[in-house]
């Protein structure tokens, strides 16, 4: 039983990282802060996100790619790092910034309807002073959600 349990949780971490590996990515930046952005904008890679990533580069983060522009959550089940995260509308302005608790089924809500979602590692947006109304450019090259 326990050694089928070590197999599965395996599994389940090698199929994340193969996922990340095979997710497009694009740079992105706010004002003068760059972001070397995954790209999630299919189903699958949308429901993956960065569940059990231990580490995540100080400048690299997850661009999720929703097919409508909606009042989209987000949670952290099987997600190890700490995050923030900023919904953005379709023009690329954040409407709101959550900070996420790892391992938790929290739901984190776009205020607004938004057509992305940008998570990085817990404090980026604070820290760099980055607030609701600041616009991300790079974004209209994103792919088309599937």
């Amino acid at each position: 039983m326990i050694r089928s349990m070590f197999v599965a949780g395996a599994f389940l971490l090698a199929a994340g990282a193969s996922l990340a590996q095979s997710m497009p990515r694009m740079d992105l930046s706010i004002g003068m802060f760059r972001i070397d952005a995954e790209v999630a904008a299919d189903n699958p890679s949308r429901m993956q996100g960065l569940m059990y990533r231990k580490t995540m580069p100080p400048a690299a983060g997850m661009l999720f790619v929703f097919p409508a522009d909606q009042r989209h959550c987000m949670w952290m089940k099987n997600t190890l790092l700490p995050l923030s995260v900023a919904f953005i509308d379709a023009k690329g302005v954040i409407i709101n910034i959550e900070e996420m608790a790892p391992q938790t089924e929290d739901s984190h809500c776009a205020l607004d309807p938004a057509r992305y979602a940008l998570e990085m590692n817990a404090g980026w947006f604070k820290s760099k002073n980055i607030k609701p109304g600041a616009k991300i450019t790079g974004i209209e090259r994103a792919p088309a959600p599937q």
